[in-house]
């Protein structure tokens, strides 16, 4: 594809660009628009994220192929002089302006860490993820991995890692009351339980403490990591209770330590701290980080909104890429982990967006090493309550979702210069 595409580009206007509009009404499709920038990206041509320019537009040279693409997709976009770009890049480099012209150079390799265990020819988990939806949705590749992959040190093959919604607990997501009963729940244990013993681990929750060590390995050196609903959660919980049983016997056939709650390590964790574990194995909670179900959450479905917060382009890169939008207030959704409590937070995690009313944070970043993690609550952005069994999401009824444009910053993060990716 390089090589055609350099072919290509010999011919191409160089007098011009494409600008993908991202700004309210003015992008027909804001999902496909960012899987345009990663093919462009993949054809080894660089591109422009624009940030807080026109709700975060994305620019490249113009060619026959790539205008023929974004006609394909149904993608809008505008052809602009050369003259013309340059003075919206003297735009945003004004001082005054919060705007900031990122060049992105590489599309970066993904990762998605979810069961390739199937039933019946189906996965053996009965919900979907908003994230391989969206991916598949825009068209951007990414590769399944999971536990055989993750600690056979495949990870430094992958610039992004996404967490399926996993409990790295060993607790089964904590299904026990409501489907144990359930083919699928039983299938799926099983199956974890083969998998766990075939990598030499007696307990499914001693082989996810390896395989979330490792992807602490990955963060650590440079990777970046994103998680949703309850990969977010009990992926610190896992770190903390590292050398501890935390699960019932339901769970792992022996009792948790009851004093397990006394010994958790929450240095640790990546965001979380302070907060006390969910004792009873038959409640849908891990713990107290969650705000989680009605009626102990008190927020009206006409209320639950969350807010993204402004960043300097200038000189806070990374979370300005993160919040791009095409408007600052997000519908909230539900998920078995929905958002979370502030006071268990560390210090040094960065709120990106936040229900301020009921103090419930719930997109959040922080820094481990030379690496980054993202957590967003929820579970899927564009269905407030999922249900397990339910279908999944159909993106083409919503192509401008700003609740699926967040994950999709996080994807394209990685592909921003590297003496730019500054906080």
């Amino acid at each position: 594809m390089c090589l055609l595409l350099a072919g290509i580009c010999s011919t191409q206007l160089k007098a011009a660009y494409i600008l993908l509009p991202m700004e309210e009404g003015k992008q027909k499709n804001h999902l496909k628009a960012y899987g345009i920038t990663f093919w462009v990206l993949q054809g080894g041509v660089e591109a422009w994220w624009l940030l807080n320019y026109r709700g975060g537009s994305f620019a490249f040279q113009h060619n026959k192929a790539f205008e023929k693409e974004c006609l394909t997709r149904g993608v809008s976009f505008e052809i602009i002089p050369d003259g013309q770009f340059n003075s919206i890049l003297n735009e945003i480099a004004d001082p005054e302006a919060n705007m900031e012209a990122m060049k992105l150079e590489k599309a970066p390799k993904i990762a998605v860490y979810t069961p390739d265990f199937k039933a019946d020819g189906q996965r053996v988990q009965p919900w979907d993820d908003a994230v391989t939806l969206v991916l598949t949705h825009a068209e951007i590749p990414y590769d399944v991995i999971y536990d055989r992959e993750v600690l056979g040190d495949k990870l430094a093959q992958y610039d992004w890692l996404h967490l399926h919604h996993e409990d790295f607990t060993g607790q089964y997501g904590r299904f026990y009351r409501s489907y144990s009963s359930y083919a699928w729940y039983r299938e799926n244990q099983r199956k974890s339980e083969e998998l766990a013993r075939n990598l030499g681990f007696k307990k499914v929750s001693t082989s996810k403490l390896a395989v979330v060590k490792k992807i602490r390995e990955f963060v650590g050196g440079g990777g970046f990591m994103f998680a949703m609903c309850s990969a977010t959660d009990t992926y610190d919980i896992a770190l903390a209770a590292d050398g501890l049983d935390i699960c019932a016997d339901i769970y792992d056939g022996d009792p948790a330590d009851n004093s397990a709650q006394g010994k958790l390590n929450f240095a640790n964790c990546f965001a979380f701290k302070n907060f006390t574990l969910v004792r009873d194995p038959l409640e849908y909670e891990f713990s107290s980080i969650d705000v989680g179900q009605a009626p102990r959450r008190q927020v009206p479905d006409d209320q639950d909104y969350f807010t993204l917060f402004d960043f300097s382009a200038k000189w806070d890169p990374v979370p300005t890429m993160l919040t791009q939008n095409h408007t600052k207030t997000v519908k909230g959704f539900m998920g078995q982990t929905t958002a979370f409590r502030k006071q268990f937070m560390k210090s040094n995690v960065l709120v990106l967006g936040e229900n301020k009313p009921y103090q419930e944070a719930r997109y959040i970043h922080g820094i481990f090493g030379k690496g980054f993690w993202t957590f967003y609550g929820g579970h899927d952005p564009e269905d407030y309550r999922h249900l397990v069994e339910d279908p999944e999401t159909d993106l083409n009824l919503h192509p401008n979702s700003p609740g699926y444009r967040l994950i999709l910053n996080n994807i394209l993060f990685p592909a921003a210069k590297k003496k730019e990716r500054k906080t």
